[in-house]
């Protein structure tokens, strides 16, 4: 299983969009949560040590993440979908490019992600 996490500022919109789309992908389990302070659902370094790879939408969102989880992170994989706070929850629109932009490497990684990082007991 790989556990993978979505991350947007609010968690209101794209991030629990991305959750639910990728929770029915076989292999996947699937979160999410915002960075900023005032999310529905606040990042926390549990959940960034409980990923094996994180999506963000936004550069931004990689930059706080970086900032304020370096020491959770321990190697996992973060990559940038570039999408911009334009759309509702499950949007088509909004699907069809998590589906395309990080589908392309979810589809790749098969059953399990060996972890970059050294697990932690």
């Amino acid at each position: 299983m790989t556990n993978v996490l979505f991350v947007c500022s609010a968690n209101r919109l794209r991030s629990p969009t991305a959750e639910q789309v990728f929770s029915t992908w076989p292999g996947i389990e699937a979160d999410s949560a915002g960075i900023s302070n005032d999310a529905d659902v606040v990042l926390s370094s549990e959940q960034v040590e409980w990923a094996d790879i994180i999506f963000v939408m936004e550069k931004t969102h990689r930059n706080k993440l970086n900032r304020k989880f370096r020491s959770s992170l321990n190697g996992t994989r973060v990559i940038c979908l570039d999408i911009p706070d334009d759309y509702e929850f499950m949007d088509p629109v909004l699907v069809r490019m998590l589906e395309s932009r990080a589908g392309r490497f979810l589809s790749r990684l098969g059953p399990t992600l060996p972890k970059p990082k050294n697990a932690k007991p």
